[in-house]
């Protein structure tokens, strides 16, 4: 089973880890995220040494952005312990406000879950990763607690497929590359000409079927949401388990409204943007 400190979340990457302009660049905003990055569902409490070593800062520097945060309101402390507040969730809220059609897709998704009786999702591309920004659960069917902010790597999901699937030669190669890209089932490809090909595959039918390759007992069917101009921006999936819906059955009965309601996404979007 997937472990959930290595799917949904991970560790915030050292603060100098990613390229970066040298002009434009700010540092010190950029050790700022990456103190927030360091909590997670792993580590939603931690003192000052754990936070530093996490976002690859000194301990006067963590310091010194974790007081800043606290009388922002964004962290607590608790002694010798720090917490993100409920007020971080602002920055994320900030982005599903600033793309109003997604709020008109959740009565799409709605339907669409009680139609089939499964968990349906959308999410985006981030990196090597997707990150959920509208969930509909039907009920509990990973070992994974997926909500709006939840990552999960782009290789091994039917989402990630479908999103990499609009991107060009020279991005996608970039993408697979960079990605974590190793078998968490006995069914996961890795390889990246393998991936490639089935991403292809993917580009040209229009949706991607997922046997349990991201998770033991999972499968899933995403397809895309696209802007007016035809481009990818999203993926819209419907999760089972295999024990209860077969790959094939999930192809055979869900794929039709997946499409429509997909389609039905596109066409909003395509109003709005």
């Amino acid at each position: 089973m997937a472990n959930p400190a290595d799917s949904a979340t991970s560790r915030a990457p050292a603060a100098g880890a990613t390229e970066k302009p040298s002009d434009s660049y700010v540092q010190s905003f950029a050790r700022g995220l990456s103190v927030i990055r360091a909590f997670n569902a792993s580590h939603p409490a931690q003192t000052l040494t754990e936070i530093a070593q996490a976002s690859g800062l000194t301990r006067a520097g963590a310091r010194r952005i974790l007081l800043t945060l606290v009388g922002l309101g964004y962290v607590q402390n608790d002694g010798r312990l720090f917490r993100l507040t409920p007020k971080i969730l602002d920055l994320g809220f900030a982005y599903l406000t600033s793309m109003p059609f997604w709020n008109l897709a959740e009565p799409i998704m709605e339907a669409l879950s009680q139609s089939v009786h499964e968990s349906c999702s959308i999410s985006v591309l981030d990196g090597t990763d997707i990150v959920y920004v509208l969930r509909v659960p039907a009920r509990k069917i990973m070992t994974i607690n997926l909500s709006i902010g939840s990552r999960l790597p782009a290789y091994c999901s039917s989402m990630g497929r479908v999103l990499m699937s609009g991107l060009d030669q020279t991005e996608l190669d970039r993408v697979l590359r960079a990605s974590e890209r190793r078998a968490r089932t006995q069914r996961t490809v890795t390889d990246i000409d393998e991936l490639k090909v089935l991403i292809a595959e993917i580009r040209t039918r229009g949706w991607a079927l997922n046997d349990q390759e991201l998770e033991e007992g999972l499968v899933s069917l995403a397809a895309p949401i696209r802007n007016r101009a035809g481009q990818v921006i999203a993926a819209l999936n419907i999760s089972g388990q295999a024990n209860r819906t077969s790959a094939q059955e999930m192809l055979d009965r869900f794929l039709p409204p997946l499409l429509e309601a997909a389609d039905k996404i596109s066409a909003m979007v395509g109003l709005r943007t």
